[in-house]
């Protein structure tokens, strides 16, 4: 049945219209957008799929419109820009190589993308909390590979992005999580002193001040799209795509590849992984990378750098959700389906993160992870002892 346009969010219908106009004027013919779908988007911005109506040239039967709608704030890179720029970059790439929706037009002064439909397809996070077991694992590793095929694209490209950047008005970029990571590094000692009595040893507060190296020029950079939290990452036919590029940037591949063991940090959908998930996914990235950086191939190399990495988000997620259960021990995101308790993710975090310390000889951060997640299992006794598995695959477990 077609909706009446009527019973659209006038957002989406304002979205629409500048799509319109720009493409009219990209093209020197009328183009008429048709039977929208509003897609969600943020406070930012609107998101919505339309269909070509009325179409002068092959373009494509159906586009996606995003809009921003919120000002930009003159202290903070913009959004919009950051997204334009990775868009830019990747339509790029060769086809086979590229991880995002092609960019077709965009229009700085109304604040405009129109890209590539990939379907209506399902987020990684529907397979992961979805009823199939299968799945999930499948679309786990089609996730890791895609994310060491992007970075494999995209290494040595990172002056490309600069120039895509300075060409929509930002005279500098960077990781945008750096300024927070090293703010996690200088104040976490104190934050955990005084909010869990745990003093942390010079030298685990050393080993963690070492990791800071990964946030700045190293030899392994590549893209990053920042956010690949789960509900940011389209299963399609082609394989799991990205989207969502509103604070990409270029850093150093082992930050992302750390989620394999530390599962999507500081996300929502912060949950545990069935066993050998992780090295499984390890290893379906390694392939990928190991063509443009052989010297990471080396497992003794490699698993230093991931501890690394691993080490710098522990601390990081801590910083960020260590003051929010000082208030009240809540879910991360305020959806009960679909989220742990932080006491519990951060108990998890840093469990695993001394399990893997103490194999490569980082006694002080052992120790400290020992001392913080007795801290916090003593403080909040009524969570749940241990970071549930995906929901995909909980009826496997059993």
């Amino acid at each position: 049945m077609v909706r009446d346009l009527a019973d659209f969010p006038r957002p989406v219908l304002a979205a629409l219209a500048a799509a319109e106009r720009l493409l009219t004027r990209r093209s020197g013919a009328t183009v008429v957008l048709a039977d929208p779908e509003d897609l969600g988007g943020s406070e930012r911005s609107v998101v919505a799929r339309a269909r070509v109506a009325r179409n002068p040239f092959s373009m494509p039967r159906t586009l996606v419109v995003k809009h921003y709608v919120a000002e930009p704030d003159p202290d903070r890179p913009d959004p919009f820009h950051y997204e334009v720029a990775s868009c830019q970059l990747f339509t790029a790439l060769p086809a086979d190589a590229r991880p995002s929706p092609v960019i077709i037009a965009h229009d700085p002064e109304a604040r405009l993308l129109v890209l590539e439909d990939l379907g209506r397809s399902s987020t990684l996070a529907d397979k992961l909390f979805g009823p199939d077991p299968a799945a999930a694992q499948r679309n786990l590793l089609s996730w890791a590979r895609a994310l060491g095929r992007m970075q494999a694209a995209t290494a040595g490209r990172e002056n490309d992005f600069g120039a895509l950047l300075r060409r929509l008005g930002e005279r500098a970029w960077r990781d945008p999580v750096a300024d927070d990571a090293r703010a996690a590094l200088a104040g976490l000692p104190e934050l955990l002193e005084s909010a869990l009595g745990v003093r942390a040893h010079p030298a685990a507060v050393q080993q963690a001040h070492d990791t800071a190296r990964l946030l700045g020029g190293t030899r392994y950079r590549a893209f990053s799209p920042s956010d690949t939290c789960p509900d940011n990452n389209l299963v399609t036919s082609r394989g799991v795509r990205f989207v969502d590029f509103e604070w990409g940037c270029f850093r150093d591949v082992a930050l992302d590849a750390a989620y394999f063991r530390v599962p999507f940090p500081g996300c929502e959908a912060s949950f545990a992984l069935p066993e050998g998930m992780s090295e499984a996914m390890l290893e379906a990235w390694r392939d990928e990378i190991a063509p443009v950086w052989p010297d990471l191939d080396d497992p003794v190399r490699l698993e230093r750098r991931l501890l690394n990495a691993q080490l710098l988000w522990v601390w990081l997620c801590t910083w960020w959700l260590l003051p929010r259960i000082l208030v009240r021990d809540t879910t991360i995101r305020p959806d009960a389906g679909r989220s742990p308790r932080i006491s519990t993710a951060l108990i998890d975090y840093w469990r695993r993160l001394g399990e893997a310390a103490a194999a490569e000889g980082l006694d002080a951060t052992a120790q400290l992870a020992v001392t913080v997640t007795g801290a916090l299992r003593e403080r909040y006794c009524d969570a749940p002892a241990s970071l549930p598995l995906y929901p995909a695959f909980r009826s496997a477990a059993v």
